[in-house]
């Protein structure tokens, strides 16, 4: 038996409004495509999902002979949640974003079966883990700390002829350069236009090097760093 009092419940709810904000308050900050609401509204699914089976355990208590399993519909929250972290995702040609949105999604679904079984003390740790890998990694990634790659902002000024974008691309590939956006604007000039990278480098390569072979490409002008 589970004795459940409406008090516990609506405890358990708020807690997963809270718990769940912070992992969502993050994620909004970095402008993700699952922000502060999404992640309250799982937090909370999840957590009635518990509550749900708790209360018909407790009601089928004496009445049955064979009592429902109450992690049963947990276990479809943790699977089912997929569908939303693949909502997240996005493919940009080799490149992949989204998927530390994704995880923590599933892992604020998992904060909230928590809090529904009233494990406040593994939730509250959790969401307190989850935070500071969001922020103090991310802080990490872009310091000097991982010295194996180095995020660098280009604004490059060429020609606009056909199949320009890919030979550029081609040469940052063949440099084991990573491309993590492409933005293009028109050039004041006619047949011109600036093209806006950021680019993951390889540690091994510095920012010169990838200047001096931009420079070799025809009809690539200009290059400034953002």
């Amino acid at each position: 038996m589970f004795p459940l009092s409406i008090s516990e419940m609506i405890l358990r709810l708020a807690l997963a409004c809270v718990l769940g904000g912070i992992v969502g308050w993050e994620r909004e900050a970095v402008h993700k495509p699952a922000g502060f609401r999404t992640h309250i509204l799982v937090c909370i699914g999840s957590t009635v999902t518990m509550l749900t089976s708790i209360f018909i355990y407790n009601r089928m208590q004496g009445t049955a002979t064979s009592l429902p399993d109450p992690a049963r519909l947990g276990a479809q929250v943790i699977s089912g949640i997929g569908f939303l972290g693949a909502g997240t995702i996005i493919k940009e040609g080799v490149n992949v974003k989204g998927l530390t949105t994704a995880a923590s999604l599933w892992a604020v679904a998992c904060i909230g079966l928590a809090i529904g079984v009233g494990y406040y003390s593994a939730a509250s740790v959790a969401t307190a883990f989850v935070v500071a890998v969001l922020i103090i990694f991310n802080k990490l990634e872009r310091s000097k700390v991982f010295t194996a790659k180095q995020f660098l902002e280009l604004a490059v000024i060429t020609m606009d002829r056909p199949g320009q974008l890919g030979v550029i691309a081609q040469m940052l590939g063949d440099m084991r350069v990573s491309i993590h956006n492409i933005k293009i604007e028109r050039y004041d000039e006619e047949n011109k236009v600036f093209i806006f990278f950021s680019l993951k480098i390889p540690g091994r390569i510095t920012m010169q090097d990838v200047f001096n072979r931009l420079y070799e490409i025809k009809g690539v002008e200009k290059i400034e760093q953002r």
